[in-house]
């Protein structure tokens, strides 16, 4: 009788998995969203900066404050939906039991798994894994670079050196720069996908024949130690969105690069 359970309990994970891809691809889209958002509210303190409305773009600081604290709870929900998706093998509970399947059924009953608990239980692991601070997030130091430009541009903001506006105003969400298979630049992937565990991005094509071609694949950046699945491999919601942001990054020269410009034509004037 207990191999009769064994479809049924592989069956309600095979759901609970499905539903939990749902909950997470819905969860994304609103980080997408509040991303979206974010810019927005950007490019409005840029223009009160422009208008010297000071207590205006401090009021919208202190909401872009509030709308990442509520992106950094979206994204510990997503963490904790894909942790219980993913862990959930209620198949293998019910074949490691001699027990009738009537038996097993009054237990399911009687016994209900705790998804509250479960969620309260994943979402405390993904806080305590998160070193991320709403008033320290890189999109905030973004947003008060953009506005301290406004006026100071090229100039050290209150406290930092030159080095770190430097290091800021490059940073991205992107890990890597370029698809480790194809060789091509992330901004110029035509199918990009993310692997949900090490978060590297590739050219879905080519590293779908990579994973065919390696009997146990290993993420192919170099000193990644991650495994690869193809269902693991996807191009969430807010993939584009990053990817954009990195093509805008890298339409602006960053300080270096004037300053070696600079350089260029002191020598040639010498």
């Amino acid at each position: 009788m207990a191999s009769t359970s064994a479809p049924r309990g592989g069956a309600a994970a095979a759901r609970i998995k499905s539903a939990a891809t749902m909950l997470y691809s819905d969860n994304q889209s609103t980080v997408s969203e509040i991303r979206k958002a974010f810019s927005m509210m950007k490019d409005i303190a840029i223009d009160l900066e422009r208008a010297n409305q000071s207590q205006k773009v401090k009021e919208l600081e202190d909401a872009v404050i509030q709308l990442l604290e509520a992106s950094e709870d979206c994204m510990h929900l997503s963490s904790a939906v894909q942790a219980i998706g993913n862990g959930y093998e209620p198949g293998e509970q019910l074949v490691s039991h001699q027990y009738t399947f009537d038996y097993l059924v009054l237990m399911s009953v009687l016994q209900p798994t705790n998804f509250s608990k479960l969620f309260e239980d994943e979402i405390t692991k993904a806080k305590a894994s998160s070193s991320s601070v709403p008033q320290n997030h890189t999109l905030l130091r973004q947003f008060r670079e953009a506005i301290w430009n406004v006026h100071h541009a090229g100039q050290p903001m209150p406290g930092e050196e030159q080095e770190d506006i430097v290091m800021t105003s490059t940073q991205c969400n992107i890990l890597n720069n370029a698809c480790p298979v194809s060789g091509r630049a992330v901004t110029e992937l035509t199918d990009p996908v993310r692997s949900m565990d090490c978060k590297h991005v590739y050219e879905k094509a080519a590293i779908m024949h990579y994973i065919r071609a390696n009997s146990r694949p290993r993420c192919p950046v170099a000193g990644c130690p991650k495994s690869l699945l193809a269902e693991r491999l996807v191009c969430d919601p807010l993939l584009p969105i990053e990817i954009a942001e990195l093509q805008s990054m890298s339409k602006h020269p960053t300080m270096t690069e004037v300053i070696e410009d600079f350089t260029e034509l002191d020598g040639e004037e010498d």
